[in-house]
């Protein structure tokens, strides 16, 4: 005999209780209907991960409580079937004051089972790093979970942990010595490059520390800046895969759960690992997708300007939404480049999206006649080219005001760290897609993209000769980005060593680094912060992103 366990590993949205009950219920339904009698749900899916500050407000919670009401309820005649769903559950404290907002709950799993609560438990380890803000929603819990999983004559002990608590010694100890024989852990924790196989790793040393088989059921999907690409997975006893779910689809994912001599032994489909640049390309698909989809946009419309960036973001945005609903603008001024409008002709021809041309010379004539007595005997220097890049932002916002497309932004994160981007006008958008890519990865990854799943044609996305010719903003006669910025593969090393790894000056300059190039582009960094905070909310797939990551603060004279 064996035990099928089922885990859902599902993209839920935040704040639709009804509709992540309602996938709850049709999740069950079906793993029942195909013999399991186990179903896991990953981390706070009755409301979605992270709600932020709604996990303050009572009626959140008491609307949460509802939700998990109606998934038991409505799973009373699923027999045998037992039910773990994750959700927050009030703490029953009165706070003190109104008018001040406090951890008044515990993020929480409940099993079910026939319309009953059999247990409730509540996470213990609260994580608060990175983009992990939980002391400021929960408060922790306390003591072990153990629940029985089963026909009634091949019962599993199971100890159930919630994410951070698996990475912590005492909740796995504890759990076993309450008799558990099996780990299951509900998890929703944001990816970023190499934390799947992170989580996988930290895994295996909690499997061999306690000598129990874990199962890791992992959230799917993507919330605002953040992205889950599911990857669960179970580990045997002695720290072998098992299974392993694919990643950044929804899956129900099956583990079979069989007794032997030498306690429970698990089994199941075992994914491949995956390529870095494959597991971030799909994490910006999916941030895409997301984002627009769960925001109700009808579509999304960029700014095509020749150039590497743009390209790469109307590459993903066509693999996220489909080209019917992606639009591409060229709005060429006098110092675009003629190969740039036959490079952004070739790409949106390639792709099947819609392309217009919009010319700015009348706009930006316009301009400069209307500052001409306050600019008089003032040479031209960023102000004009700052003009031309906010003509084009308006533009592209009439557009999406009429049409309703969100504006995807094309600005990456080496531009970003160092200010090379206009407010209001490159910076002007919903969503900034590649903002966590530096410039050296932005190039990578569009080579990546052209070597896998060509269209229909036989043609790459991405046009040769935009990934050949030299950077530019082609706002002035014969501009490259090296003209103010130094190289990319000098200045996205320095970005990484100073901004992801916090590492000072003189350390950076003892890696090798010139120290004019350290001390200008961290001197870039420091002063262009007002920007960033104006910034769109963009994909986070690095473990420091300019985001939740990063909170500096604009006004300081600290430099090191």
């Amino acid at each position: 005999m064996s035990l099928s366990i089922c885990v859902a590993q599902l993209d839920f949205v935040v704040g639709d209780l009804a509709g992540n009950a309602k996938r709850i219920i049709e999740a069950a339904r079906t793993a029942h209907a195909a013999g399991a009698r186990l179903l896991l749900t990953p981390e706070l899916s009755i409301c979605g991960y992270a709600a932020e500050d709604l996990f303050l407000r009572p009626v959140f919670l008491a609307a949460c409580d509802d939700a998990l009401k109606t998934v038991a309820r409505e799973l009373a005649d699923l027999k045998g079937m037992a039910v773990v769903v994750g959700h927050p559950a009030a703490s029953g404290e009165r706070l003190r004051s109104r008018s001040v907002s406090v951890p008044n709950s515990f993020n929480a799993a409940t099993v079910l089972c026939e319309g009953q609560i059999v247990a409730t438990y509540a996470k213990r380890e609260l994580p608060n790093y990175q983009v992990f803000d939980e002391h400021r929603y929960f408060k922790p819990g306390q003591g072990v979970c153990v629940f029985e999983a089963g026909e009634p004559h091949e019962r599993v002990k199971v100890g159930l942990l919630i994410c951070e608590d698996a990475w912590y010694e005492a909740p796995a100890r504890e759990s076993q010595a309450a008799g558990a024989e099996l780990l299951v852990v509900l998890n929703a924790s944001p990816f970023h490059l190499g934390k799947g196989m992170e989580r996988e790793r930290m895994m295996i040393s909690r499997v061999q520390a306690c000598g129990l088989p874990l199962i890791y059921a992992h959230l799917v999907g993507g919330q605002d800046e953040v992205v889950f690409e599911g990857h669960s997975f179970a580990l045997n006893a002695d720290a072998t895969v098992a299974a392993r779910a694919p990643s950044f689809v929804e899956h129900l994912f099956t583990v079979e759960a069989k007794p032997s001599n030498k306690g429970w032994v698990l089994s199941g489909p075992i994914e491949p690992e995956r390529s870095a640049d494959a597991d971030l390309w799909d994490a910006l698909v999916l941030g895409v997708r997301d984002y627009v989809g769960k925001n109700g946009f009808p579509g999304a419309i960029l700014g095509l300007s020749g150039g590497i960036d743009s390209a790469l973001v109307l590459a993903i945005a066509v693999d996220a939404l489909g080209a019917d609903r992606v639009r591409a603008v060229m709005m060429p001024s006098p110092y675009t480049a003629d190969i740039s409008w036959l490079d952004a002709r070739d790409m949106a021809h390639r792709l099947g999206v819609r392309y217009d041309e919009i010319q700015i010379a009348p706009e930006f004539t316009a301009f400069k006649q209307s500052l001409a007595e306050e600019f008089r005997g003032l040479p031209e220097d960023a102000t004009e080219e700052n003009i031309q890049a906010r003509i084009r932002g308006t533009l592209l916002m009439a557009l999406s005001n009429k049409s309703g497309r969100i504006v995807l932004t094309t600005g990456n994160k080496s531009e970003m760290a160092t200010g090379y981007c206009t407010l209001y006008g490159d910076m002007a958008g919903g969503f900034a897609v590649i903002k966590d890519l530096a410039k050296t990865t932005v190039f990578r990854l569009a080579r990546w993209r052209n070597r896998h799943d060509p269209y229909a044609s036989g043609a790459s996305p991405i046009p040769e000769r935009i990934m050949t010719r030299p950077p530019s903003a082609e706002l002035r006669p014969d501009q490259t980005d090296q003209d103010n910025l130094p190289p990319y593969d000098v200045l996205d090393p320095i970005l990484e060593h100073y901004m992801e790894n916090d590492e000072s000056i003189d350390e950076i300059v003892a890696r090798g680094f010139d120290r004019a190039d350290v001390e200008k582009v961290t001197r870039l960094i420091k002063i262009n912060e007002y920007k960033r905070r104006q910034a769109p909310v963009g994909i986070r797939v690095t473990h420091r992103s300019f985001g939740k990551d990063w909170r500096y603060p604009i006004t300081s004279k600290f430099r090191a």
